[in-house]
């Protein structure tokens, strides 16, 4: 069992808290940050789908490239922690924030956690996205990509995955949540979508329920 398939009480018995913010919040933080970034997970669901859904935290991503570009943009005001398969620790402040990605990182941690100080509660979970500006590429799958520009959608200024990507996340997991995501949006998708998400699941999933459905 990971750190995402403990429930919300686990979670905070054992890490503390996380606050509540929204896609407007991740916008108003990251003003003025000259790196990518996007939101995924259930807030990008919603956006697509319009189907209102509970939100335990807010997630966005970065690019993995750009780790140095938010540390700066974080510096004084959160403390920034990596989380990993293996650990959770923090990215000290007196740490040359201009390290290459593969040092300043260990090689499972894919993830970043930032929050005020100790005694305050987590603000963001910030997935580090393999790829470039250019490129999207799948984390479990690398050689499933493409162009930025088609995975990343906007709304109101903030920018979103693409949801047949999102779900592609998600069909590993497979939790009820999970489901009711793909009862909400695969609906709405197009026949190119639909098309893309079944073949990577093909690729990567080939005994997938979703498969069928789509």
């Amino acid at each position: 069992m990971g750190v995402n398939d403990l429930s919300n009480d686990e979670f905070e018995r054992l890490y503390g808290p996380s606050a509540p913010h929204t896609p407007a919040d991740v916008a108003a933080l990251l003003e003025d940050y000259p790196g990518l970034w996007w939101i995924t997970g259930g807030w990008a669901i919603e956006a697509f789908t319009g189907v209102h859904r509970d939100h335990h935290d807010t997630d966005l991503s970065i690019l993995r490239e750009d780790l140095s570009l938010l540390r700066k943009h974080l510096a004084g005001r959160f403390d920034v922690w990596a989380a990993g398969s293996t650990a959770l620790r923090p990215l000290l402040p007196d740490d040359d924030v201009d390290d290459d990605p593969d040092v300043a990182l260990w090689e499972t941690e894919g993830q970043l956690w930032v929050r005020r100080d100790a005694s305050s509660p987590w603000e963001y979970d910030i997935v580090l996205s393999p790829g470039s500006a250019r490129l999207w590429e799948y984390r479990r799958d690398p050689s499933i990509r493409m162009p930025m520009r088609d995975a990343l959608w906007e709304r109101d200024g903030v920018r979103y995955l693409a949801p047949e990507i999102q779900l592609l996340y998600k069909a590993k997991g497979l939790r009820p949540k999970d489901q009711a995501d793909f009862d909400a949006t695969a609906p709405l998708l197009n026949d190119r979508d639909r098309r893309w998400l079944r073949g990577a699941l093909e690729q990567t999933l080939p005994d997938h329920p979703w498969i069928a459905a789509l």
